[in-house]
């Protein structure tokens, strides 16, 4: 396997809805920058491409309708990861292939969201340093945490804690974006879930 790359398969990867016809939900989580609503939407055409129903919940866009009523405190994010979790399940029941990108910065709501999801869900950390998504900053984000205009921004006074047991790891400032988007489907069709 190439560098920059981990696989975690010490999970069981029973999956009864049958030889991938079930839903199923990649989790993308990551700082800010480190690639997961590109690698979201690549995944999304793959599958999409191959003829399989897909949803994809991007977390910028999904808080928009489904938590614009929460802020970025611990507890609201939190909680937005919760539902975000509990609407991936709803669609994975129904033989969607959910696609999230969520910063999802904290260990209690990765926890959380794979108590919902079971084994129906395959957490990817989008790993990529700090330095290179700050010198990234798709939308000025960093800029504006070192201006302080804006608060509670992740990685920079809002930790993100390291997740301690990822099924998939892709470095993305090593890999290419079909080198990540192949490693991740790869442990999708290992499970049965393609």
């Amino acid at each position: 396997m190439g560098q920059g790359t981990e696989v975690r398969t010490d999970r069981k990867g029973s999956f009864s809805a049958g030889e991938g016809r079930g839903g199923y939900t990649l989790w993308l989580e990551g700082l800010p920058g480190s690639g997961k609503s590109t690698l979201g939407g690549l995944l999304a055409s793959v599958l999409k491409g191959a003829g399989k129903p897909v949803e994809s919940l991007d977390g910028d866009e999904v808080r928009k309708g489904l938590s614009p009523d929460l802020g970025f405190t611990r507890k609201d994010r939190e909680v937005h990861a919760h539902r975000v979790g509990y609407v991936s399940h709803l669609l994975s029941q129904q033989g969607v292939r959910v696609i999230v990108s969520l910063i999802t910065p904290y260990e209690s709501s990765r926890n959380d969201v794979r108590a919902q999801l079971g084994d129906r869900m395959i957490e990817v950390w989008v790993r990529c340093p700090l330095e290179v998504c700050e010198a990234r900053d798709p939308k000025g984000l960093y800029r504006k945490a070192r201006e302080g205009i804006v608060k509670s921004m992740t990685g920079i006074d809002d930790p993100f804690e390291e997740p301690r047991s990822p099924d998939v790891i892709v470095d993305t400032d090593k890999l290419s974006k079909d080198e990540c988007v192949g490693l991740i489907l790869s442990e999708a069709k290992k499970r049965g879930f393609y």
